[in-house]
Parts: structure tokens; sequence; C-alpha cells
């Protein structure tokens, strides 16, 4: 039995169409399967709940997300015990920074065909997000900033279903994060990782906390991340002109950027960070509103994804 929670409305409502597809295919094959379409934001976390609590680490149901990279923090958020689930993932968004780090199939139909026949299994560290009283865990990455701010604009923009259509997605982020490194006010913030190491930067942009190498629709933040290797990955930039990060930024999509002054990478298993002022928090692009900080630690167990053959 396979179950599917899909979010119609990613890409802007080109989720549904795909999804009609998919559906159309296991029918087709008379393959086993219920599906939920979620209805409004939170509710993917409230049917994983339910659909994960069936399974058991000795029996653990397949669980396959079918949107885009923001439906994935919802559905390990609700999932109630990592060991019960067998995690899949069909991309039906337009960043697509988990399949990029996973190296997941982009396309749909090849996604499912993986996910039917299970090709492969890896056990992916999950990590978890603590902000004003709430936890969640992410993916690909969470932090707070210039890119957390990017993140929530974009959500809110009308131009993205706009350019959504004509397949130009990743342009609005550009457009937005031009816009927004403008009129940026800059801050102090304190790192600080595994209880004992300890870093202040002033006139902080942002530091994000990285599951994958990507984040952002391509950017390579952390070349050396990987969802296997029991750590989190951090980065960190400060101290530089705004044109002189606007120049660095399109060398991240390369991972060319990490020996850029101003730009620092960590490795830890937890960290708290604290800004001077409330800024802008992100979980997997999503908006994890203000706050002026966060914790991030990787849960005990990790999740069995289901991977393309290599």
């Amino acid at each position: 039995m396979y179950y599917f929670i899909v979010n119609p409305k990613s890409r802007s409502g080109m989720g549904k169409c795909i999804w009609n597809n998919l559906r159309a295919r296991l029918l087709q094959q008379n393959i086993e399967f219920r599906s939920y379409l979620t209805e409004h934001v939170g509710h993917a976390t409230t049917l994983s709940r339910q659909i994960s609590s069936l399974g058991t680490p000795d029996a653990p149901v397949t669980l396959v997300t079918v949107g885009g990279d923001g439906t994935i923090y919802e559905v390990l958020t609700g999932i109630s015990d990592l060991r019960s689930v067998i995690f899949g993932y069909i991309p039906t968004g337009s960043g697509n920074d988990f399949c990029r780090g996973m190296a997941l199939p982009k396309d749909p139909d090849a996604a499912l065909t993986s996910i039917i026949r299970q090709d492969r299994i890896m056990k992916m560290d999950v990590p978890c997000i603590s902000s004003e009283g709430s936890k969640y865990r992410f993916g690909i990455s969470a932090g707070m900033g210039y890119d957390a701010a990017v993140c929530q604009e974009v959500l809110s923009t009308p131009f993205k279903k706009i350019f959504n259509r004509l397949h130009l997605g990743k342009l609005i982020y550009l457009f937005i994060a031009l816009k927004k490194l403008m009129f940026l006010h800059l801050f102090s913030m304190t790192l600080h990782m595994d209880g004992d190491r300890i870093y202040h930067y002033d006139n902080v942009y942002f530091t994000a906390v990285m599951n994958q190498k990507y984040e952002g629709g391509g950017f390579k933040f952390c070349p050396d991340a990987s969802p296997q290797d029991g750590m989190l990955d951090v980065i960190t930039a400060e101290g530089m002109s705004k044109l002189k990060l606007l120049l660095m930024l399109p060398t991240a999509f390369f991972g060319k950027h990490v020996h850029v002054k101003g730009i620092h990478i960590f490795r830890c298993k937890s960290i708290d960070i604290n800004t001077s002022a409330p800024v802008s928090v992100h979980k997997d692009g999503e908006s994890g509103g203000i706050s002026d900080k966060i914790s991030i630690f990787l849960e005990n167990n990790s999740l069995k994804v289901i991977m393309p053959m290599v």
C-alpha cells in the first residue's frame, strides 16, 4: 500500500494536473494506494501524523510526498516516528532543491517509477528547528536573515504564479533577491555550536543551516554537505559590501564562494543562533516567521528514503 500526500497548489496549481496523470497511471497498473490532497497550510502535517501512525519500525508504511520543497517540511514534521515510515518524493514544485541534493529524479513519472520499484533505500539525517516555542523538522535547510526574507516575499508575491506559468520560476527569486538587498538592514549574530564553540559577527546578511548542498533554487551554499553524515553544515555571510555580496551570489551556484572573505562554513551537530533584532526565519524555503533566536539539532533517528538505482 502506498500513501500519497499531494499538494495540488504546488507550482501555481500545476501540482494537481501532475497528480491526475500519476493517479491515472497508478490505477492503470492496479497499484494499491490511497491519496490525500492538502487543503491549507499545515494540512500535510496532520495527514502525515495520521498516516505514519499506521506504521511501526518493523512494518513501516510507504509515505509519498507529491509537492514542492515546502511541502516536505510539513510532512516530515508530522511523522510520529521516523522509523515507521519509508519516504518517497515526487517533485511538483519550482525549486527542486531536495531532488538536487538527494540526486532524485526531477521528472514526476521517473520519480513514481522509482518509488513503485523501491529501487534503493537510503537513510537520511533529519534536522529539527525550534523557534518561538514550536518545533519543525526539515529536509533541506533552515536559517535566518536575507535568504529567509527573500523566501517570505517570493511566497507572497503574485508574480510567482506568472513566472511559474512561463517556466521562469527561478527568475522571481533573482528579482526579489535584488529588491531585498537594496533595502536590507544588517544585524549582529551569535552562533553557539555543540555547546562549546561560540562565534559572534556584526553586519550579518544571513546564516543557513544545511542538510543538503543546495537551497534557494540551486545555490550550492554548503558544497560538502551530506544528508548521511550525521552533521549539519552552516554558512554565514557577513562583513562585506552589498555589491560584493551581489557579485558573490552567482558563484554560489557552483560552490565557488566558500573562499570569499566574509563567508564562513562550519559543521556541527547542534546550533543555537541569536540575533540583535528579530529577523526573518525560513524552513525548507517556507516562512518561519520573525524571531531573534532559533535552535537546530539532528533527530536521533534517520529517515528511510526511496532512491533511484545508481
